[in-house]
C-alpha cells in the first residue's frame, strides 16, 4: 500500500514544545519560525526554525496573553502583541515610517517571498487591494474583485481570509480562492479558482481546478503543484497547472491523479520508545491544532511538530496511465531523473505487443524538447560570454541544468543499452526504439554521438542484418564518424564489405586522409593506399619510411623495390638528388635495396 501514496510529510520535522494549557504556539510565515511561549513568556519563549541556527530561548516579563509574537528578518526586533490594540517592540532601535495609506480593511494577508500584502475591503469583502514591497519601498497595485459564488436570495455571501491564500507557482504569483457552492445550486461541487497576480497590471483569473465535492478543504502549493486536503474523506488530490490543452483565457483542471492520503506518519509515545502512533493528516484538518501554511508547511500544535509537505513521484508511474502527461507532470518536478529513467526502461518491456512504439516517440520527444532548450541556452551563455561584452554578460545567466534534462549518455547508460540486451524482446523492436530515439534527436537538431550509432551497428551485427546495417549507411541513416568507422573496421572478418563500407566513410569525412592511410596499411594495401595519398595531393610531405616500412612487411620484393623507386623519384623532383636525407631515417631501407637489388640499381642525382 505504500505504493499508492504519492504525497507524505518529511522524516526530520522541526519538533517543540506542543500547545497545552500553559503553552501558547504562534507560526511566523515570514522566517518560517515556531514559537512556544509559556506562561506569557515568563517561564521562557523558545524559538524552532528550520534549521538549528535559528533556534532561539529567551524570558519575558508576564504582561498578559500573547496574541502574537515574532521576529523581523534576521532575528533583529522582536515584536509581541497582546491585546487589538498596540504592539510592543523589543529593541533599543527606533522605527521610522515611511509611507502610510488609508483604507478600509476587513482582513489582509501577507506573502513574505514575494512580499505582497493583500488587503480586503468593501462589505462582503470580495474586493482585494494588493500592495507591494521591494527595497524598503511600498507600491499600490491595482485592486481586483474574486467572483462569489451564486447564493439564493436573501443569503448574502462574504468572503473570508479562510478562503484566500497567496502563492507562487511556476514563477507566477497567484491570488487562491477556495470557492464554495451552496447545496440548493446545481454545481458540481467547489473550486479552486487561480488569479494571476502580476507586478504590473490588472490581475485576471487565469485556473480554475474542479474539487468535484463538497466540504472542508486546505491548501498547499508544492513543488508547483497545488494539493487540495479533503477533510471528510481524509484524501488529497493534486493539480498540474501546466497540464493544459487546448490554452484558454481561463483553463479548467481535473485532478491530475485519483485522490489518494498522505503517507502515515509515525511517532514516538512519550515514555514508550518502542510504540509508535500511526495517523493520517487529514483526519485532524477540523482541529484547532492543526495549520497548513503556504507553501508547503503543515503544523500540528497538538503534537509538536512542524514538516514540509513532500510529492512521492514514483507511485505516480503507475496511477498516470497516459504516458505522454505523466512525462509532461514528472519534467517538471525537482527529483524526476531517475524516475523518469525507469519510466523509459518500464515503456519497452513486453515489446510492441500494445503498440508502443507511437508512445516511444512521444515520449522521446517530449525529453529531448526539454534537452533541445537547456542546449540552446547554453549556446547563448557561451556566445555572451565570448563576446566580453558587459552588456551581454549581465543579461544572461549560466543555464541551471536541472534533472529534467535528460542527455543522451543518461539514456544510453540507463535505457537503451539494458535494452539491448534483453532477450524476451523482437530484434526488430529493438532497433525501431534505436532508431527512434535517433530520428527524434535529429528532429530537434541535436547532434548525435557516435556511441549511439555504435549500439545500433551491434544490435544489426548481433542478429546478422547487415542488409540492413548496408542499408543505413548507404543512405547515411548512421552519419560518418571516425569512430563509427573504426568500428566498421573491427567487422571485416564477420562481413567483409565492411571494410570498404569504412574506406568510403572515411573518404566523406575529408578530415579522415591519416586514417586512411593507416587502415589499407594495415591491411598491407601499400600501393593502395600511396594511390590514394597521391589521390589528395599528400605525396610530397607523407613519410617514406612509413611505406618503407609496410612494404618491407609483406615480403614481396618487387612491391618494395616499387615504392622504393617512387620516394627516390619524389626525391629527385623536389630535391634533385635521389638520396634520402639523414632525418628521414631510411638508412636501413637503403641498406636493404643495395642487398637485394645491387648499389647499380639506386638511382643517381640528376645532372646539370
Amino acid at each position: 500500500m505504500g505504493e499508492e501514496y504519492y504525497l507524505e510529510l518529511t522524516e526530520n520535522p522541526v519538533q517543540f514544545e506542543n500547545a497545552s494549557s500553559v503553552n501558547n504556539v504562534f507560526f511566523d510565515e515570514a522566517n518560517k519560525q515556531v514559537f512556544a511561549v509559556r506562561s506569557g513568556g515568563a517561564t521562557g519563549v523558545v524559538v524552532k526554525g528550520p534549521d538549528d541556527k535559528s533556534s532561539v530561548a529567551f524570558r519575558m516579563e508576564d504582561k498578559g496573553e500573547v496574541k502574537c509574537i515574532k521576529f523581523s528578518l534576521g532575528n533583529k526586533i522582536l515584536a509581541v502583541q497582546r491585546n487589538l490594540k498596540s504592539v510592543v517592540l523589543h529593541d533599543k532601535r527606533t522605527l521610522k515610517m515611511l509611507k502610510s495609506q488609508s483604507i478600509n480593511v476587513n482582513w489582509y494577508i501577507y506573502c513574505p517571498e514575494p512580499a505582497v500584502l493583500l488587503l480586503s475591503t468593501t462589505v462582503q469583502g470580495n474586493v482585494l487591494q494588493p500592495f507591494a514591497f521591494k527595497n524598503g519601498t511600498m507600491s499600490k497595485m491595482p485592486k481586483f474583485e474574486i467572483e462569489l459564488p451564486m447564493v439564493p436570495k436573501p443569503a448574502k455571501l462574504n468572503l473570508s481570509e479562510r478562503d484566500i491564500a497567496v502563492a507562487t507557482i511556476y514563477g507566477q504569483l497567484y491570488v487562491v480562492y477556495l470557492k464554495h457552492h451552496s447545496r440548493t445550486t446545481n454545481s458540481s461541487g467547489a473550486e479552486v479558482v487561480l488569479y494571476h497576480l502580476p507586478r504590473e497590471g490588472s490581475c485576471k483569473k487565469t485556473h480554475v481546478l474542479k474539487l468535484n465535492t463538497t466540504g472542508k478543504f486546505a491548501l498547499n502549493v508544492v513543488d508547483n503543484l497545488v494539493v487540495v486536503h479533503h477533510q471528510s474523506s481524509q484524501t488529497s488530490i493534486i493539480f498540474d497547472i501546466k497540464l493544459k490543452e487546448p490554452d484558454c483565457a481561463v483553463n479548467v483542471h481535473q485532478p491530475v491523479l485519483p485522490a489518494r492520503s498522505i503517507h502515515p506518519y509515525k511517532i514516538p509515545l512519550t515514555g514508550f520508545p518502542a510504540l509508535l502512533w500511526c495517523f493520517s493528516l487529514n483526519t485532524h484538518l477540523d482541529s484547532s491544532t492543526w495549520s497548513v501554511f503556504q507553501p508547503d508547511i503543515i503544523i500540528s500544535a497538538s503534537e509538536g511538530y512542524l514538516w514540509y509537505l513532500q510529492v512521492k513521484l514514483q507511485p505516480t508511474v503507475n496511477l498516470l496511465q497516459d504516458k505522454g502527461k505523466l512525462m509532461e507532470f514528472l519534467l517538471r518536478r525537482r527529483d524526476c531523473k531517475m524516475v523518469i529513467l525507469s519510466v523509459c526502461s518500464q515503456m519497452l518491456v513486453g515489446g510492441d505487443d500494445k503498440g508502443n512504439l507511437p508512445v516511444v516517440a512521444t515520449v522521446f520527444d517530449k525529453l529531448n524538447r526539454v534537452y533541445k532548450e537547456y542546449l540552446e541556452a547554453e549556446q547563448a551563455y557561451s556566445v555572451a560570454m565570448e563576446s566580453g561584452s558587459s552588456r551581454f554578460s549581465n543579461s544572461y545567466k549560466r543555464p541551471i541544468r536541472t534533472q529534467a534534462v535528460i542527455d543522451q549518455s543518461d539514456m544510453y547508460t540507463h535505457v537503451l543499452s539494458e535494452f539491448t540486451e534483453k532477450k524476451d524482446v523482437s530484434h526488430k523492436f529493438i532497433i525501431a526504439v534505436l532508431m527512434e530515439y535517433i530520428r527524434s534527436l535529429n528532429q530537434f537538431q541535436i547532434t548525435v554521438q557516435h556511441y549511439l550509432y555504435e549500439l545500433v551497428i551491434k544490435t544489426l551485427v548481433q542478429h546478422n542484418l547487415f542488409y540492413m546495417l548496408h542499408q543505413f549507411l548507404q543512405y547515411h541513416v548512421l552519419s560518418d564518424s571516425k569512430p563509427l568507422a573504426c568500428l566498421l573496421l573491427s567487422l571485416e572478418s564477420t562481413y567483409p564489405p565492411a571494410h570498404q563500407l569504412s574506406l568510403d566513410m572515411l573518404k566523406r569525412l575529408s578530415t579522415a586522409n591519416d586514417e586512411i592511410v593507416e587502415v589499407l596499411l594495415s591491411k598491407q594495401q601499400v600501393l593502395g593506399a600511396l594511390r590514394f595519398v597521391r589521390s589528395v595531393g599528400g605525396h610530397d610531405n607523407v613519410s617514406a619510411r612509413k611505406f618503407l616500412d609496410a612494404a618491407r612487411q609483406t615480403n614481396d620484393a618487387m612491391l618494395f623495390y616499387t615504392i622504393f623507386r617512387f620516394f627516390e623519384q619524389r626525391n629527385l623532383r623536389l630535391r634533385a638528388n635521389p638520396a634520402f636525407n639523414p632525418g628521414e631515417h631510411c638508412e636501413e631501407h637503403v641498406a636493404y635495396f643495395k642487398e637485394v637489388f645491387g648499389e647499380q640499381s639506386l638511382m643517381k642525382p640528376a645532372t646539370i
